[in-house]
């Protein structure tokens, strides 16, 4: 889903989490490219939210269920292909409380590492995204909630949330 429409919690969810996340377009075919081929790869950025029902997350075998309903990834509000993430932060609020927060150089893993290593196991097409990791910890949302996740240099994501 995109900007300002609604994340839908299933009716037997109780425990889903917001997870704010650098999001990176890509705009090239990608396989087996190298760390330092991975930068031509790349279309642009844009903001993520990975929702993530953490109950399913624990009790299911394979996460597809806890990450993968129907709405459960809002990407925006736009593509953003010069973006420089050295000093970019990421902050995740809930009604306006923060609940996360990090800087993007502080990622496991940077994005040509994350594009090298898909592309490895999965030919990357033109238009394909990877969400790249979240910084920190965050709460449950509940229907009526807003969740804004803000990218310095990329704008902010604002979703509601229904039950």
């Amino acid at each position: 889903i995109g900007p300002d429409e609604a994340i839908v919690l299933p009716s037997d969810a109780t425990d889903t989490h917001p997870e704010g996340e650098l999001v990176v377009v890509i705009g090239a075919r990608a396989s087996h490219v190298s760390v330092a081929e991975a930068s031509r790869c790349i279309l642009g950025y844009t903001i993520g939210n990975d929702v993530s029902e953490r109950a399913w997350q624990a009790g299911d075998r394979q996460w597809w269920r806890a990450k993968g309903c129907d709405t459960f990834a809002p990407l925006g509000p736009w593509i953003e292909t010069e973006f420089d993430l050295a000093d970019a932060s990421l902050s995740t609020r809930i009604n306006g409380e923060l609940v996360q927060e990090g800087k993007l150089s502080e990622l496991i893993f940077g994005v040509p590492e994350v594009i090298a290593f898909a592309s490895r196991y999965v030919t990357l097409e033109p238009g394909d995204v990877i969400f790249t990791g979240t910084p920190g910890h965050t709460r449950a949302m509940e229907p009526g909630d807003r969740v804004e996740i803000t990218v310095s240099g990329l704008g902010t994501l604002s979703n509601s949330v229904m039950g």
